[in-house]
């Protein structure tokens, strides 16, 4: 083996408990482990990079990873820390959705290889799909009681809570269902592992069971903590939504700015789970900020290693360049290399007004742009005092009274950038 998993794991911060044996059984050659990743949106979410990072560390071990889309599950609803059950997906999205992470997963693991621990990819509908009620039930079923599932964390605190509609008969199988995905990969490709977040140990060990019970072996458990931020918001989330591995959904640009605006307690911990970075460079790099933490060098490589990984080296550049725009020296020509998303990313917030392109046709006059026909400064009076103070810009070029915006000065053909000193934007757009 490469390397130890579990050690690896534990000095990373992603180990939280495994089950007893499970580092000598990896120590013993190649084995194969699984990830269960829910398939409810056709891009991977940072919520799930933690285990798709685990599955890349056992790779690296020399071990073989089983991504497994959980198409079944997805149609049912983990009451893992859930108050309500999801919606149900169709066979078509669910085809499109696979598609679609499969190719996001083949930027960490490698599923190509001719090699013996090369990534493999599966789905649970395909063998539950035919899986007749009967037949679960007497041939799954009878091997686990009642008592056993009612026993589960996940299952005691549905039950327990304010919940009105109570816990479904569907979702209190649910831990049938995956605790069978393991059975059957442990049948099928000799799936001894099944790793997930510390919430689903309940799950996983009841898959143990199973393999225990029907198919007279042994499988082991182990689970990362949850990620949380240290000042108790949700990881993963902003006012916007999820921060998504898609670049249409999220992108580069804000996806950069999320990792690069973590606190300097999460970027230690986050530096060591998010990147291949080693353990000597994490700690050059944990010295190195606490000696100038303003520099914010833990936070520049986490998002610069994590941009890399997910999108390309040409997707951090030109994050690094728009990020440069709103708090660095940047040129009429880095804000005109801009693409539409990515310039109204970077100015969202930032106050706007419309004008009519025939307006720019004819030349815009400065005192216009900036009072009359926009309302970025109150009146014309203060309009022409800034501009002989030399504090506006157009476009991040100074500008005078005698200046007039034309069709020349267009971002992707309908927007321009006002400025009134350092930090004052204002954008105009131009309406056909």
């Amino acid at each position: 083996m490469a390397k130890n998993f579990v050690g690896e794991l534990a000095w990373r911060g992603m180990l939280h408990d495994a089950m007893p044996g499970t580092e000598e059984h990896l120590q013993k050659g190649m084995q194969a482990a699984y990830v269960g990743i829910d398939p409810t949106a056709d891009s991977l979410h940072i919520g799930h990079l933690v285990g798709v990072m685990m599955l890349r560390h056992f790779q690296l071990a020399g071990h073989k990873p089983v991504a497994l889309v959980g198409g079944a599950t997805g149609m049912i609803g983990d009451p893992s820390g859930k108050s309500a059950e999801r919606n149900l997906l169709d066979e078509v999205t669910l085809r499109h959705n696979q598609e679609a992470l499969k190719e996001q997963l083949g930027r960490f693991l490698d599923f190509g290889s001719q090699e013996a621990n090369a990534a493999i990819l599966v789905n649970n509908y395909d063998w539950m799909k035919d899986f007749s009620f009967l037949d679960f039930i007497r041939d799954v079923g009878k091997h686990i009681t009642v008592n056993y599932m009612m026993a589960k964390d996940s299952v005691k605190k549905r039950l327990s809570s304010d919940a009105k509609e109570g816990m479904s008969f569907t979702e209190f199988t649910y831990q049938l269902v995956q605790g069978y995905d393991f059975l059957h990969l442990y049948q099928t490709h000799n799936c001894t592992l099944q790793m997930g977040g510390s919430d689903q140990w309940g799950n996983i060990t009841t898959g143990t069971e199973l393999i225990r019970r029907i198919g007279g072996g042994k499988g082991y458990a182990l689970t990362c903590p949850l990620i949380t931020k240290a000042d108790g918001t949700k990881f993963g989330k902003t006012e916007s939504g999820n921060i998504w591995l898609d670049a249409n959904r999220t992108s580069p640009y804000r996806f950069y700015q999320y990792w690069l605006n973590t606190s300097d307690e999460d970027a230690e911990k986050y530096i060591k789970i998010f990147t291949l970075l080693s353990k000597d460079e994490i700690e050059t790099l944990i010295a190195a900020h606490k000696e100038a933490p303003h520099m914010r060098a833990l936070q520049k490589r986490l998002a610069e290693e994590i941009t890399v990984m997910v999108h390309s080296k040409e997707d951090l550049d030109n994050a690094v360049k728009a990020s440069n725009i709103l708090f660095g020296k940047s040129t009429s020509e880095d804000l005109k290399g801009l693409d539409e998303a990515t310039f109204l990313d970077v100015f969202d917030g930032v106050p706007q007004a419309e004008v009519g392109m025939d307006q720019i046709e004819e030349g815009l006059d400065m005192i216009g742009a900036l009072a009359a026909k926009t309302g970025f400064l109150g009146s014309n009076g203060e309009a022409r005092r800034e501009l002989k103070q030399n504090s506006i810009s157009v476009n991040k070029e100074k500008v005078k009274e005698d200046y007039s915006i034309t069709k020349n000065d267009l971002i992707n053909n309908k927007f321009v950038l006002l400025q009134k000193g350092k930090k004052n934007y204002y954008v105009i757009l131009v309406r056909e």
